[in-house]
């Protein structure tokens, strides 16, 4: 699939969509999203991460209502992934109502990691605790015939991770948009990649999502907590620097891999 071209249009729809009221907001920049990535074809078998949050519920709700539509034509599976020695708990329960009502498969897995004991030198916790979860992941779609796993990232979750990367890493980069895997016949989706956070938050709430039981002991310990409060900061000077920031990786080709470094 060729690259997108740098969008010319995204100042202009986002102050269209700011007239909506919330839900007409979302699922139009959903459906953009799907649409202007090319995140969606017919038959596709998309497993989407369930983790409980309020993202991951929001995807999985839009992805089940784009699937009613006849064209393009998808199945939609989900994927809980328990870590069991992690004290980050959702109600497996409520999950399974929430894809029953949805009409969507629900899977759930248990695994761990070894815990590095103090002092010992190894990979951060949460960097261990995502690869298990997206091990898991990769081995379930390929199980459950999927050729795509859809992801609950949305634009701020993306753009944090761009001046991640600009301020510890020396580089301006970011997760994709859609990533074609090299060494599995797989791709990642990020179809919220549109929406913002705040949006989603008051959707949840709206929506009256129900929240985990029980949160990650390290999720405000880290870089990107720290990324949230200089581009909240940074927003407060410029309230276009969002738009700034993703045409800026428009124009640099980081939405899209079409293979996997």
């Amino acid at each position: 699939m060729p690259r997108l071209q740098p969008s010319a249009v995204i100042l202009p729809s986002e102050g269209r969509e700011l007239l909506m009221d919330l839900e007409q907001r979302i699922v139009r920049r959903f459906g953009r999203a799907v649409v202007q990535y090319g995140l969606i074809a017919d038959g596709d078998r998309i497993l989407v991460g369930l983790s409980g949050g309020k993202d991951s519920l929001c995807l999985l709700e839009l992805l089940a209502r784009r699937a009613r539509i006849q064209r393009p034509a998808f199945e939609v599976v989900a994927l809980h992934v328990r870590m069991e020695n992690i004290s980050y708990e959702s109600d497996t329960s409520y999950l399974k109502q929430f894809c029953d009502r949805l009409s969507v498969p629900l899977h759930v897995v248990n695994t761990r990691f070894d815990a590095p004991s103090e002092g010992q030198k190894t990979k951060p916790v949460c960097f261990l605790c995502s690869w298990m979860r997206r091990k898991q992941l990769f081995n379930t779609a390929q199980e459950l015939g999927c050729n795509k796993i859809a992801l609950g990232h949305h634009q701020d979750d993306i753009i944090h991770t761009a001046l991640m990367n600009l301020f510890f890493q020396g580089h301006f980069s970011t997760m994709p948009v859609r990533l074609q895997m090299r060494k599995m016949p797989l791709t990642i989706i990020r179809p919220l990649c549109l929406e913002h956070e705040a949006d989603i938050k008051a959707y949840a709430q709206q929506q009256q999502y129900l929240e985990q039981k029980k949160r990650c002991p390290y999720e405000r310990d880290s870089n990107r907590t720290t990324m949230r409060l200089v581009f909240e900061q940074m927003d407060t000077m410029n309230g276009e620097t969002r738009y700034s920031i993703w045409n800026a990786l428009e124009r640099e080709d980081k939405l899209i891999e079409d293979k996997e470094e």
